[in-house]
């Protein structure tokens, strides 16, 4: 059984929250149109929505804050973070954006021509988005044991390569914009990615003159699951493993508002001096100047730092343990979870947690919004209501996983916080037969999850 470890910080500064009861949480739900995403945060008593910018800043970060550079161009902000970004990634170019879907949309909108596929392990919601938005087919490929929530494999991110190498020459290597591979497997429960299958992905776009693009989003939680999973690695540092990873690619995105550490950033990079000069005229469309990209030059500051503080072992140890440790409640209370635990979120398998809910009435959705009612802990639904999509036959298909992920921020959540969210799912779990499905109301066309409204039946 895992421990809970102590922080390897101290709190210096405290943001007061508080639990509504639950008649105000069921008001604060119908006018959210039963979309937490609608919710106001101060409705929130523990919020595991996202990790995504949510994370609370060291003591360096906001230090570097003030002695940021907000020159338009060429600010010395820019040169701090292209720093970190050279002796972390080793890529010969780069551009900051506002956030990891930036990236995405850049790098589509420049490879990306309608009927293209775009093979991956498992592409999230916001890079799935921005290939079909651009006429692109994304196609995942991850291997079969991510589909089995027990299974104990160590990587069960990892790509299965008889299906890539299958899939690509029946499409054609023509056919294909750019490979991609997702570290760590966020729609797949949080799973790494070993560096012997990223080894072996590079080598098969490399036999077919496919560019690779790494999702970097959890670098640096990928590289310290490899130190731990993988034969070969102990010795190394975090630091040491993800060079290792990007030297193996042609470039990457990478949302920095999570193993950046920041609130708000991210960056596209890449090899190619041609690729990166059309990425710069793209960026002055729709971020800005290429030397600070849609941020502020405290924001590209305290991405330059957070990079290297999420590389920290004693920070990395913390990170999985506090996933690990209520993986592990949750389990010994009986309630489906996916295994191994994970590093940035926790993963409860709703499809087993409400069987008498199909797909088609959203049970990790309405899982989520019971978790709301029950302790004002706000998750977010990984399943049909995320990835779902209709046929042209009018026939809907299914993600084979129906998850509820509780992703937790980085350094803000203490023990009782968690052990709190444990609490209410055992009470659920035990009334379980009780939840009913819902249907949605109004969608939009891409990433409906972030505005659909819906109603229970």
């Amino acid at each position: 059984m895992t421990e809970y470890p102590p922080e390897p910080f101290r709190i210096k500064m405290t943001e007061p929250i508080k639990r509504i009861d639950r008649h105000e949480r069921e008001i604060a739900l119908r006018n959210a149109g039963y979309n937490l995403f609608g919710l106001k945060s101060e409705d929130v008593f523990v919020d595991l929505l996202t990790d995504s910018g949510t994370g609370a800043m060291s003591q360096a970060q906001w230090a570097a804050l003030m002695q940021a550079d907000e020159s338009y161009a060429g600010a010395s902000s820019f040169f701090r973070l292209s720093r970190a970004i050279e002796t972390i990634f080793g890529f010969n170019h780069f551009v900051p954006t506002h956030q990891g879907r930036a990236a995405e949309n850049i790098l589509s909108s420049l490879l990306i021509k309608p009927g293209l596929y775009v093979p991956s392990n498992m592409h999230f919601d916001t890079t799935e988005a921005n290939i079909r938005a651009r006429g692109g087919l994304p196609v995942n490929l991850v291997i079969e044991e991510a589909f089995q929530p027990q299974n104990q494999h160590p990587f069960k991110g990892n790509m299965d390569l008889a299906k890539l190498r299958d899939f690509v020459k029946k499409i054609d290597p023509r056919n294909i914009a750019f490979g991609m591979i997702t570290i760590t497997n966020n729609a797949g429960g949080g799973q790494p990615v070993s560096m012997e299958n990223l080894r072996a992905v590079a080598a098969i776009y490399r036999e077919f003159e496919i560019p690779f693009f790494i999702d970097a989003c959890r670098y640096a939680e990928n590289a310290y699951f490899i130190k731990l999973r993988e034969p070969g690695y102990a010795h190394k540092s975090p630091l040491e493993i993800a060079r290792e990873i990007f030297s193996l690619a042609d470039g990457a995105t990478m949302s920095g508002k999570k193993d950046a550490l920041a609130n708000i950033g991210g960056f596209l990079a890449m090899n190619d001096e041609t690729l990166y000069r059309a990425a710069c005229n793209e960026l002055i469309l729709r971020e800005g100047f290429p030397t600070y990209g849609g941020l502020a030059g405290r924001d590209l500051d305290a991405m330059a730092v957070g990079l290297m503080e999420a590389l920290d072992e004693s920070y990395l140890a913390y990170r999985l343990a506090q996933t690990a440790y209520v993986t592990e409640k949750l389990i010994e209370t009986g309630i489906p979870v996916i295994e191994p635990p994970a590093g940035h979120a926790v993963y409860v398998d709703a499809g087993l947690f409400l069987p008498h809910i199909p797909p088609h009435e959203f049970p990790a959705l309405s899982l989520a919004i019971e978790l709301y009612l029950e302790g004002g802990v706000r998750g977010v639904e990984v399943g049909s209501v995320m990835f779902s999509r209709e046929e042209a036959s009018g026939k809907s298909t299914h993600p084979r996983l129906q998850l509820l992920r509780l992703a937790i921020p980085r350094r803000v959540y203490t023990q009782a916080h968690l052990d709190h969210v444990i609490k209410s799912l055992a009470s659920i779990f035990r009334r379980r037969e009780n939840l009913r499905g819902y249907r949605i109301t109004y969608a939009p066309e891409f990433l409906r999850h972030f505005t659909a409204q819906f109603e229970p039946l």
